[in-house]
């Protein structure tokens, strides 16, 4: 089991920067990816930033060139940094663990953080 909290959200100034964390606690098999995803107001959650097991990193093209996810594997913490931020990436952030089933015999591990609230006003 893992417990994931979120901080660093608020509010910000369109071309503004924050810098999102989010501290694990408990144990997860390896490998796993750390993800962010994101929820705006009236739309579907949506995956913005992932670091794999082995460090790659992947982002949704809305925040390429903005948005860097990064890990310390000491401290099993994960970071969002944000920068030139726009009021469409106002949303709750959230991060998520992810182990998938590789066989029938076992068995996937998805945790989820409680949320962090991102504005960004105009």
């Amino acid at each position: 089991q893992v417990q994931l909290v979120e901080s660093g959200g608020g509010l910000v100034q369109s071309g503004g920067s924050l810098r999102l964390s989010c501290a694990a606690s408990g144990s997860i098999r390896t490998p796993y990816n750390m993800n962010w995803y994101r929820q705006a107001p009236g739309k579907e959650r949506e995956l913005v930033a992932q670091i794999t097991g082995r460090g790659t990193t992947n982002y949704a093209d809305s925040v390429k060139g903005r948005f860097t996810i990064s890990r310390d594997n000491a401290k099993i913490t994960m970071y969002l940094q944000m920068n030139n931020l726009k009021p469409e990436d106002t949303a709750v952030y959230y991060c998520n663990v992810h182990r998938p089933q590789f066989t029938i015999e076992d068995y996937e591990e998805n945790y989820w953080g409680k949320g962090t609230l991102v504005t960004v006003s105009s």
